[in-house]
């Protein structure tokens, strides 16, 4: 890659990272334009030849995105006020716009959201953020740590991928419930099978929250585990932390032939260290852990 292509990739990358950063501020073309020195007059053509839809549809998908993870795991906040931090005048246009895009409304969304349709409106939003946030990773960026051992309360999901959104709600609600805030319980998702099984239903993940307390179930299927202490391969990736599998990719193919070392009885795993939406996308951050001999 030339020089001068890096620098125009990294342009429109900071115009990603300026949106991420400004949802809830006005985003014209002005603006947008000014993030990365680009000319007004041919901006929006650059953006949607670089990513496939115009800078308005982006910007719109990415409010939604952010709406939507607010209705599914926020229900302490009210859809008036997410409705206006997404852009609309009026919760009926927000509804209106929603129920267009995701074939629910705001409040059915809410009680029991319709994952599929969902991850289908997404897929251009997911194509264009991959244009330049696929992760490049080295030896370097990986370090050897001994880790203890932490008891977690473990919610399993054993179904079709595409449902684990479902999961994840009732894993935050019980959460809430019993007090196992993110800030003071960590955070982990622990792979069982493939990203994409041959069969979607032997999809397998466990969600868990480290607790050394008793474990209520509160009418969930939740029992105890635990994270196993010893070496660990870590790789910390920010942003774009949906799709872990590039860098559990790097390790397995990269990393551990070359560092001559051996992988120990136990999944591949992660540490989640924020969220979305508590931070822009971008700022994410999760620690993969390939436990070691």
């Amino acid at each position: 890659m030339t020089a001068t292509l890096r620098n125009y990739q990294g342009r429109m990358q900071r115009v990603l990272d300026y949106i991420d950063q400004h949802l809830g501020d006005d985003l014209d073309l002005d603006i947008l334009s000014g993030a990365a020195a680009f000319s007004k007059f041919h901006f929006h053509r650059q953006f949607t030849a670089t990513f496939g839809l115009s800078v308005h549809r982006y910007v719109q998908l990415a409010r939604m995105k952010r709406a939507s993870y607010r209705l599914a795991y926020r229900d302490d906040e009210r859809v008036t006020e997410i409705a206006m931090d997404a852009g609309y005048d009026a919760p009926e246009a927000f509804a209106r716009a929603f129920r267009q895009r995701f074939g629910q409304s705001p409040s059915s969304f809410r009680k029991s959201p319709d994952w599929e349709p969902w991850l289908a409106a997404f897929g251009p939003f997911d194509n264009a953020r991959s244009k330049f946030m696929q992760k490049t990773f080295s030896h370097d960026d990986v370090t050897i740590r001994d880790v203890p051992p932490t008891p977690v309360a473990i919610m399993e999901h054993r179904d079709d991928p595409a449902t684990l959104g479902a999961t994840i709600q009732r894993f935050i609600t019980w959460r809430k419930a019993t007090g196992l805030h993110p800030k003071t319980s960590p955070t982990f998702t622990v792979w069982r099978s493939e990203r994409r099984p041959a069969s979607p239903a032997d999809y397998s993940v466990d969600l868990c929250a480290g607790t050394g307390q008793p474990i209520a179930a509160h009418g969930e299927a939740i029992k105890a585990g635990e994270i196993p202490g010893g070496r660990c391969a870590v790789l910390r990736v920010v942003g774009n932390t949906d799709n872990l599998e590039p860098a559990a990719l790097y390790l397995y193919r990269d990393w551990l032939p070359a560092g001559g070392e051996e992988a120990r009885d136990f999944p591949i795993y992660c540490q989640r260290l924020n969220f979305f939406p508590e931070v822009p996308e971008h700022e994410v951050v999760a620690e993969l852990f390939l436990p070691l001999k």
